[in-house]
């Protein structure tokens, strides 16, 4: 019943089940002799596809080994090279995005500045209802 390698909650586990058990083996007496002959066949069948925890197999290293050794390196230097990667890309990215928002507010501000007509022109509500009707008057 205890698929997984936790060895504390086990008896807690093993105790839960004999109580359980227990409850169902009284109740199961004051059945009908077909339902309890059904319900002992599914214990049967139940008990034969049950899960068999299997401990993983013990692995022997050799220790005197030279590529266990470098392997250890190059396998810290494998994880931490795309990591590197990934922080340099993010900042590289990041630097790209800046340097193009600058450049579209540049672009605002040097049409704004070169305009024949005064930046606060483009606050006025008056102006805007202006734009609006040239605009509808042209299509």
């Amino acid at each position: 019943m205890n698929t997984t390698p936790s060895a504390p909650l086990a008896p807690i586990e093993d105790e839960f089940g004999r109580r359980i058990a227990a409850r169902l083996a009284r109740g199961s007496q004051e059945l009908p002799h077909d339902i309890s002959e059904r319900l002992r066949a599914a214990r049967v069948q139940a008990l034969a596809r049950r899960k068999v925890v299997r401990q993983p197999a013990a692995v022997m290293v050799s220790s005197g080994s030279t590529a266990a050794i470098g392997g250890g390196w190059w396998t810290r230097i494998g994880s931490v090279v795309p990591l590197v990667a990934l922080v340099a890309g993010l900042m590289a990215i990041s630097v790209m995005q800046d340097d193009i928002r600058t450049n579209e507010i540049a672009e605002v501000d040097s049409a704004l500045l070169t305009d024949d007509l005064p930046p606060a022109a483009y606050t006025d509500p008056g102006f805007a209802q202006f734009l609006k009707s040239e605009s509808a008057t042209e299509h």
